[in-house]
Order: structure tokens, then sequence, then C-alpha cells
């Protein structure tokens, strides 16, 4: 066993003073880090109330919203006639046409009606005198002979009365309103109805394969026009779905997001030049053009797009010009601190040969800056593409105004999530190809 004497550990200590004499903040910096993080979230519980905010929210509309994104509903509507007869009535647009079949609605002998909201665990009989509901176990009459609607027997929690109607939640699969003249039933199904062709369509409700043998060997349906013509003009122009108007916005927002991209980039690079000091030795000149950036960039997109669609209207004009706007001080502020951080020698190297400034420029600067500035500008239109929808919202055009007017009824969530979906799909594509690019011109392999 070794033994250090107190020389020996004054030496050492002399020699490691950042072991031995560690500062304050080198003994303590994590904990006061740990700390303050934990007073700052105490502070934000408090500042924002979290308890009663979440005590409040509406949780269940979130299940609610939810749903619609990936099913629909049908609403037929059971009118009683004085008579006693039973009318059955769709809405003006429902997803089933103008004359459905359906399989889950049975006439019975004795003239009432069996609707099956869930296989035979929830269903709805609608007769003359009373309206049968069954689910969770138990089956629940409601008599409409009267005045009013009236539950038989004790009320279940699913079941909520009021003055004039019966509310009955049957969960997800739908609900049942009963009042003394007609039964509203909502059932839902899974899936998006009508995508391929909606209810005006020839090929509406037609099974897959007749529809295949139709578009490639059956006789036309439009003397001048072909089927897959025709076919393709009913998905195009589908009215409920409304591909052709979804599809076109959608590259309005391409076609923005990448109009903006280019010209903020061209704009700002030979500006980036003046603003750089090492290039351009004119403070002024550089404060000027660096304080221009910043205040460009400083206004939001989303702002520039609302002066824009005031100025030259809604559409994507506007929506280009915003991203021009908001790029040209990113970029340029971007492309100017890179070429503040170039290495010198290249360009003393090829200056000291008497070349001119624009030789000087191209052999000497743009050889180190190109692939960066490459790299910065694709990752801006990558950003760029889900900006243009955002700022399609406030009138810029493109899919984000068709998204914002889905979302606006509150009762379009599936069309709401067609249009999530794609543009999920178009970011996904282009940050694919924006890695891809960026890789292969610095040099790097793709992971």
């Amino acid at each position: 066993m070794t033994v250090i004497d107190a020389n020996r550990m004054l030496e050492i200590e002399a020699r490691y003073p950042e072991y031995f004499h560690r500062s304050f903040r080198q003994r303590f910096g994590g904990l006061m880090i740990l700390i303050a993080t934990l007073l700052y979230s105490l502070y934000a519980v408090w500042f924002f109330d979290l308890p009663k905010l979440f005590a409040e929210a509406h949780w269940e509309r979130v299940g609610i919203y939810l749903s619609q994104w990936v099913s629909y509903d049908v609403q037929p509507e059971f009118r009683i006639g004085d008579d006693g007869s039973i009318d059955i009535r769709y809405p003006r647009f429902s997803p089933l046409g103008d004359n459905p079949h359906l399989d889950w609605l049975v006439n019975n002998p004795d003239g009432s009606i069996t609707v099956s909201i869930s296989g035979t665990s929830r269903t709805v009989t609608v007769s003359k005198s009373e309206t049968i509901v069954t689910a969770h176990g138990v089956s629940v009459p409601v008599e409409v002979s009267s005045g009013a609607p009236k539950v038989v027997g004790p009320v279940p929690g699913w079941m909520t009365v009021y003055d004039d109607n019966v509310l009955a939640d049957l969960g997800f699969a739908g609900n049942v309103s009963i009042s003394v003249d007609r039964v509203k039933i909502r059932k839902r199904f899974i899936g998006w109805a009508n995508f391929i062709f909606d209810t005006q369509s020839f090929f509406f409700d037609k099974p897959v394969g007749e529809v295949v043998s139709l578009i490639v060997s059956g006789p036309r349906i439009k003397p001048d026009q072909s089927n897959l013509s025709l076919a393709f003009d009913d998905i195009w122009n589908n009215s409920e779905w409304q591909h052709g108007d979804v599809w076109t916005k959608l590259f309005q927002t391409i076609v923005m997001a990448f109009l903006g991209t280019l010209l903020g980039s061209l704009t700002a690079f030979p500006l980036a030049f003046l603003a750089a000091r090492n290039i351009t030795p004119n403070r002024l000149l550089n404060q000027i053009l660096k304080r221009f950036f910043d205040f460009l960039r400083s206004v939001d997109m989303l702002i520039w797009a609302l002066f824009l669609t005031r100025a030259f209207g809604p559409g994507p004009l506007a929506g280009s010009g915003a991203i021009f706007l908001t790029e040209t001080g990113t970029l340029g502020k971007l492309y100017s601190e890179g070429l503040e951080n170039i290495d010198s020698k290249p360009r003393e190297g090829i200056k000291s040969t008497g070349a001119q400034t624009v030789l000087v420029h191209r052999y000497g600067i743009m050889p180190q800056i190109v692939p960066v500035f490459v790299s910065q500008t694709l990752y801006q239109w990558e950003s760029n593409v889900r900006g243009a929808t955002i700022i399609g919202a406030v009138g810029a055009g493109g899919i984000g105004l068709k998204l914002w007017e889905a979302m606006r009824t509150n009762a379009n969530w599936e069309n709401v999530a067609y249009m999530v979906i794609l543009i999920l799909i178009v970011v996904f594509i282009f940050d694919a190809a924006s890695n891809a690019l960026r890789h292969r011109l610095m040099g790097m392999k793709p992971h």
C-alpha cells in the first residue's frame, strides 16, 4: 500500500486543480438546473391553470372526432302516421343513395320494423305504439302513443329522457332519438363511404369485378365517351370527396412552396455576399442587409400571408409571396453566416494570382458553400411544404384552405382525415427526397 505524504498531496492538487478545487458552478450546477426546471414546471402549471383546464376539458369529443375520421353513419328516419303506417326517409345526401336495399332493416309480419344497430345485441324495433330499444342485455320499451314518449320501467344509464324525446346512446354503433311521431336512428359503419364513386355515378354500388369488366370490355355507357374515361371522370369529380379539387389544391401547395423557396433563395444568394463582412468590407451595408433579413424573418409567414391576401386577394400568389419574403430573410441570414465562416486561404491564394473578383468568388468561395447552401435550401423547401398548408387556411390558397373549410363544418371529419393523410404522404416523400439529396451533396451515405 502506497502512502502519500502532505507535500506529495499538495503537488497533485497543484497539478490538477480542476479536480480538487472545483467552482461552485461545477459542484452544484446540475442540481441548480434541476431545481430551476422543477420551479419553472410548477410556475407553468399555476400560470396555465392546468388542473382546471384538464378538469373542464371535453375529453369525450376526442373519441367522437377520431371515430368520425374512420367511419360514416347512415340516418334513417321512421315517421309514424296517424293511421299507424311507418314511412322510412333518408337525408338528402345519404351515402346509400336514393334507393337503398338494407339487409339490417327487417319488416316484421305485424307491421313493425326492426333495425340492427350492431348485430343482435343492439336493435331497435319501431311500431305504431311503441319503440323497443335493446342494448347491454336489456330491452327497454318506449311508448309513443301519448303526448310525449314514455319509458316503461326503470330508465337505464345509457338512455336520457327529455320533455319531447328520449335519446338512447348505443356507443360507437350509433344512437336513437325517439319522439311521438318519429324515430331517428344513427347507425355507424367503419370506412369511408363512396370514396371511389358517389351516388350519382353509374358505377355506384356495383361489385369491383363488374366495374372492371365494364371498363375493360363492357358496352359503352355513353356513346361519345369510353367507360374508362367515364369512370375517371366520376372519380375525379366525386361530389362527396372532391378528389379533383383536393389534388389540385395539393399541387398548388407544392408549387407555392417550391416557387416561394426558389425565389427566396435566388434573392438571398447575392444579398448574402453583400451582407458577409469578410466578402464585402462595408460595415454600414453589412448591418443594413442583416437587419433587413431580421425584419423579413421576424414577421411570421402567416402574418405575411394575411397582408398579401389583403393586397392581392386570396389565392396561391399570396401564399408564394409570403413564403418568398420569409425565405429571403431566413436564407439570407443562413447564407451570410455561412460565407463568414468559410476558409479564407483558397480565396486568398486565387486572389494572389491577380484573378478578377468574379473568378475569386467562383473558385475560392463557391466550392465551399454550394453543398451547404443547397442543403439549407432543400431543408427550407421541405419545411415550407408544411408551412404552405398552414397559410392556406387564411386564404393563401392550396390544400390548407380546403382543409379549413372541411373542419369548419364540424361534420366532414372523414374528409379532414383524407386530406391530412395526403399532406403526411407528401411531407414524407419530400423529407426522404430532401434527405437523399443533402446526403448526396455532402458526400455522406444516407442512413
